[in-house]
């Protein structure tokens, strides 16, 4: 790419999705290209909790090569310099006074729209298309996310799958991973689970379900929201470092984990329940059967991108799916019945070679950063 430095720009909305994915990002434009990387973040608190090196009070500081600076949305300073690349994430709109200096550039800033991750079709449509700014000499482009390989791919670093397979391969990698976080005794389970998600009806009989089953399972539930459904089914104030066995189910309540630790927890586990975006992109690389809690939006509009992955699963695999696919609906409207999960239960463990598959076929594509690279070339 020729040009060799890019603004990226970040508002927290859900805590830890939009800010995941930038960040990730960031650190793979610079790390694996080389680029002179400025995040912008409206939110050092929650951002935090990613990387606890972060030091709150100051406006700019650098972590990992990369410059990260506050971004107060009220008086935004005036005296920056545009880099030459501008990705507004997830359409978090730019400072006016942003905008203006990008205007008075001699060579103009690629300003790119990065948006949310959807399967649907018309998706691919609007990748890449270009929208003038009504006022300004300035156009933005905006870039889809997908698993089509002909959108703008998905976020993946070079050696991800790589230290995936090790990883997977290595039971003395996986021990000291368990000991590491305080449940050795997690290898001994018959199944080892993750539970990250929104606030979910369905939590408690789906617990109910695994508390009756022959095997034993061992579910890491990370810091989150849906901690309270698991609270109020367990009837115990559950917290960090809480760890609870009932019937043939232990449930451990993990501290909040850094990026690299939270990817090795989906490849540690055999089922792996994921929420809004970031997770869910990882949860498809760790290669392992999972339920994805999408981001529930006003009017129901979420289920048209939830059933759009549902036909990504199935075009992949179209036997012997159709169970995995209603756990999935089963999940997001957040199924009460006992008998539901007990019926469906089963199915999740054994969707393992649909999600290798589609893990396979993802790695096939070039990944969101080489897409983004590929773009900037060519203008």
């Amino acid at each position: 790419m020729d040009r060799q430095s890019v603004d990226i720009f970040c508002t927290v909305i859900d805590n830890f999705g939009d800010i995941g994915v930038c960040w990730r990002l960031a650190k793979q434009l610079q790390q694996e290209y080389q680029l002179t990387v400025r995040l912008w973040v409206d939110d050092l608190v929650s951002f935090a909790k990613l990387e606890p090196t972060l030091a709150l009070h100051l406006s700019s500081q650098y972590c990992q090569k990369i410059e990260i600076c506050y971004w107060p949305k009220d008086n935004f300073p005036t005296s920056i310099q545009p880099y030459d690349v501008v990705i507004e994430g997830f359409a978090c709109r730019l400072p006016e006074s942003f905008l203006q200096a990008m205007a008075t550039q001699a060579i103009k800033p690629i300003w790119l729209n990065l948006d949310y991750l959807s399967a649907e079709s018309w998706t691919l449509g609007c990748h890449g298309l270009s929208s003038p700014h009504p006022t300004l000499p300035l156009k933005q482009t905006f870039f889809f996310p997908s698993f089509d390989e002909r959108g703008g791919g998905l976020l993946r670093e070079s050696d991800l799958l790589i230290a995936r397979d090790t990883f997977q391969q290595d039971t003395n990698a996986q021990m000291h991973f368990w000991q590491s976080l305080g449940y050795a005794q997690a290898t001994t389970a018959d199944y080892r689970l993750s539970l990250f998600a929104y606030e979910n009806n369905a939590v408690p009989a789906l617990l109910e379900v695994l508390t009756l089953q022959t095997d034993h399972s061992f579910l890491a539930v990370p810091e989150g929201r849906v901690l309270a459904n698991v609270t109020a089914w367990s009837k115990q104030n559950l917290k960090a470092g809480d760890c609870i066995t009932i019937g043939s189910l232990t449930i451990a309540v993990l501290p909040f984990l850094s990026p690299s630790q939270y990817d090795q927890l989906l490849w540690a586990c055999d089922v792996n329940m994921v929420r809004g975006e970031d997770s869910f992109i990882r949860g498809h690389w760790a290669a392992r059967p999972l339920l994805w809690h999408i981001y529930p939006q006003e009017e129901n509009a979420h289920w048209p991108k939830l059933d759009a992955w549902l036909k990504v699963l199935k075009n992949v695999s179209p036997h012997d799916v159709e169970y995995y696919l209603e756990a999935q609906q089963g999940w997001n409207r957040g199924d009460e019945s006992v008998d539901f999960w007990r019926t469906h239960w089963p199915y999740m463990l054994s969707a393992q070679p649909i999600m290798q598959l589609l893990s396979e076929k993802l790695s096939q594509q070039p990944d969101l950063a080489a897409r983004l690279i590929e773009f900037c070339r060519k203008q």
